[in-house]
């Protein structure tokens, strides 16, 4: 079988770039931060890659025969957030960011949500979703009410207890919202427990745009291949040239689809979303819980690469930067990993790529699709 399977480790960025300064990014380092707090922390596998071979401010120890593909790639499409990355590595470039609402939504945006809802809401503010459930969550029981709020990325986000809204209305709220905001994601952000202990469940669905461009899932689905999507892969392209996916509730969930489907899946396309990374340690600013994560991913590494076909292709990227040592709480402009595997590929240094886009390039040429996407091949 010959597939191409690439793997995003959410907001593992390696490196501020250039135009890191017009974001309030200037500084930024991702994973050299991480390693400078931690100086212990050591990804050994992703390392025999080529990970500390990497051209740059870099950490990790270098090894003399680099195993794999290395890199690391800019983003040319303006924003910094995860729909945005990952529909360039697909090769969809946008010449303007997703709209951010620091100061809560527009009143005229809340008056037709509530309208065309037929409710009321909470919030509208930028808040962490954690919080923000535990401040208004008992309000939000009395009233039923749904919670809205946003952060610094393009995100519309709807809180409901399980027991008070059902999931199927909260959906349904999103859907709404989804045709009247122009934010890259509407989130559905389910919640049970009680006063002082609420918890959020695994039920979160994101509502995304459609990819304005033609992406390399549209390509590789054209040519009768299979796309497999693991992860928020499925929501982030909005469902568009996905043949099968799976949701999954953590990195290591995240992991074991991806081997199950390196084993059965058909030729084409496995494409996963690591998300804990940004969703739990980035954004937190959890140096030792996203070191953590990366660990357990890099002692995975092998059992991914022995799963492999002789003719398979693997790709270790990701989306953006969050940077956990750097102010506030928002994602940080950064450069993204490239690493890269295959029995029948020769090592190389790639070098500093101009876009995401490369990657997604190179993968359809990999496949034997010409694809009219954007983006140089590299291989």
């Amino acid at each position: 079988m010959k597939r191409v399977i690439i793997i995003v480790l959410d907001a593992v960025g390696i490196g501020e770039l250039p135009d890191a300064s017009l974001y309030d990014d200037k500084g930024s380092d991702t994973l050299m931060h991480i390693k400078e707090q931690i100086p212990a922390f050591n990804l050994p596998n992703m390392q025999a890659l080529g990970l500390g071979n990497i051209p740059g401010h870099n950490l990790f120890d270098p090894v003399p025969s680099p195993k794999g593909i290395y890199g690391k790639m800019k983003e040319h499409s303006k924003g910094k957030d995860t729909t945005t990355g990952h529909w360039e590595i697909a090769g969809v470039w946008l010449d303007k960011p997703f709209p951010t609402y620091p100061n809560g939504f527009d009143k005229d945006i809340i008056d037709l949500f509530c309208k065309e809802t037929g409710c009321e809401i909470l919030g509208n503010k930028v808040a962490s979703g954690t919080v923000i459930i535990n401040e208004l969550g008992d309000e939000h029981v009395k009233t039923g009410k749904p919670i809205v709020y946003t952060s610094a990325d393009s995100v519309f986000q709807i809180a409901a207890h399980e027991d008070v809204i059902p999931l199927e209305r909260l959906y349904e709220m999103c859907k709404i919202a989804r045709k009247i905001t122009p934010v890259g994601r509407v989130i559905a952000r389910p919640f049970t427990g009680t006063s002082g202990n609420y918890v959020r469940t695994s039920n979160r669905h994101d509502f995304s745009l459609e990819p304005t461009q033609t992406t390399l899932l549209d390509e590789v689905v054209k040519n009768r291949l299979y796309v497999s999507a693991v992860g928020k892969i499925n929501d982030i392209f909005a469902g568009r040239s996905i043949t099968q996916s799976v949701h999954t509730s953590s990195n290591a969930e995240g992991i074991e689809k991806t081997i199950e489907y390196i084993k059965t899946a058909p030729d084409g396309l496995i494409f996963t979303n690591l998300v804990d990374t940004d969703m739990l340690y980035g954004h937190r600013r959890d140096v030792k819980g996203f070191a953590a994560a990366l660990e357990y991913f890099d002692r995975k590494l092998p059992e991914i690469l022995t799963a492999m076909s002789d003719e398979d292709l693997l790709f270790i990227t990701s989306d953006h930067g969050c940077d956990p040592t750097y102010k506030g709480t928002d994602h940080t402009r950064e450069h993204a990993l490239l690493l890269g595997y295959g029995k029948s590929i020769k090592p190389f240094n790639a070098g500093i790529r101009s876009t995401f886009a490369d990657l997604g390039k190179s993968a359809a040429s990999y496949l034997g699709i010409k694809a009219e996407i954007n983006g140089e091949e590299f291989l």
